[in-house]
């Protein structure tokens, strides 16, 4: 199996690298994290420009027709400058639930915005109890003539603070866990009866906690057929896992990176930490996890790209891998740059705030094994 990149991906993979040097230095994103929106509007519609937002979408929607391997290189170099930019949950998640069901007309009223980086949007699907379930959904939309009426409670809805609209995932029949009944509505995030609480996450990522009470809309806001939205939402948050262990991957790489170069210029007893053994063959560890891991990445994408009928199990395999190989190359990274590891003047901690938090996205290491078994 070839996993070189092709020219143009390897070309948007060095449009990324040198916009982060010249841009998106460390301090810059520390301001951008503590601003009221967390991120920068500016450089999302500059990632529009770009083509990074269209860029995974078949050309029918106005994308340029990039597949699993394209979105892996654009997170994986986004993870190298820690981008907070919210961009797995406006184009991998909101995006490409509108792109495989969405209507025409949902479609062109949508999809250029998205793209554009003018509309901000979320997919609202994790509830309370329903840990990484997808199918369990408790959150209800009842058909009385032409609207819905929508009534539940979502919990961490990323990007939900800057968000214009949510797709929002409903039972419309059946109980609480059945796949079948599940459906897709797309509520404006000033309708009434909606009402979110926003906060910030450990990584410095916004979210959202959002309430629907008696909440209307219209039958056209409906996405795809009623009641058989479960596989195709399946589809989505496997891309997203493929995408969000990618930027875990790029990360990994820099946290390696940062920490060998501080082992050369940090000195102990009269010499640098590089020239100890001991650092040495840790270092060798976490090179070799990040190369394994790396490699499983290329793996799962490869088959998500070939739409092969293991491709979810191989997603879930590097899920898994990303949880134990963010907890090596995280701890490690972290004790060998000692106490100044922790502070906020380091990027190294910051790094491993966003790892860590990976690590439980879209399930964490115990469901992926469990779901790699039963698969």
């Amino acid at each position: 199996m070839d996993f070189a990149l092709s020219e143009e991906q390897k070309q948007v993979q060095e449009l990324i690298t040198q916009f982060i040097a010249k841009d998106y230095p460390f301090d810059v994103r520390e301001k951008l994290v503590k601003s009221e929106d967390g991120f920068s509007k500016e450089y999302w519609k500059t990632f529009g420009e770009f083509g990074l937002l269209a860029m995974p979408f078949p050309e029918g929607d106005g994308g340029f027709n990039g597949g699993p391997v394209d979105l892996m290189v654009i997170l994986e170099a986004f993870g190298t400058g820690l981008i907070v930019e919210p961009y797995i949950p406006n184009i991998v998640l909101a995006g490409n639930l509108l792109s495989k069901l969405g209507s025409d007309d949902q479609k062109k009223e949508i999809l250029p915005k998205l793209f554009s980086g003018e509309l901000q949007m979320s997919f609202a699907f994790t509830e309370p109890q329903s840990r990484f379930d997808l199918n369990d959904v408790t959150t209800s939309a009842k058909l009385e003539g032409d609207n819905y009426i929508i009534d539940g409670y979502k919990a961490v809805v990323m990007n939900g603070p800057a968000s214009d609209k949510f797709i929002v995932s409903c039972r419309t029949s059946g109980s609480q866990l059945d796949e079948d009944g599940i459906s897709l509505l797309i509520i404006d995030k000033d309708s009434k009866g909606l009402s979110s609480r926003d906060y910030s996450n450990v990584d410095g990522s916004k979210a959202s906690e959002v309430t629907l009470e008696n909440v209307s809309v219209p039958k056209s806001n409906l996405i795809g057929d009623e009641g058989k939205a479960f596989k195709t939402i399946s589809q989505v948050i496997d891309l997203a896992t493929l995408a969000i262990s990618a930027e875990a991957v790029g990360i990994m790489q820099k946290m390696n990176e940062l920490t060998l170069e501080y082992t050369k210029t940090r000195e102990q007893f009269g010499q640098t930490l590089s020239k100890f053994q001991a650092l040495q063959h840790r270092m060798v560890d976490t090179f070799m996890v990040h190369e394994q891991t790396k490699s499983l990445l290329l793996m799962a994408a490869a088959k998500m790209n070939d739409n092969a009928p293991d491709s979810s199990k191989a997603v879930s395999a590097l899920k898994f891998q990303i949880g134990s190989a963010a907890k090596l190359i995280g701890e490690e990274s972290i004790q060998l740059h000692g106490g100044m590891g922790v502070t906020e003047e380091m990027s190294i901690g910051h790094y491993f705030k966003r790892l860590t938090t990976i690590r439980t996205i879209f399930g964490n290491s115990d469901y992926h094994l469990k779901r790699y078994s039963s698969l």
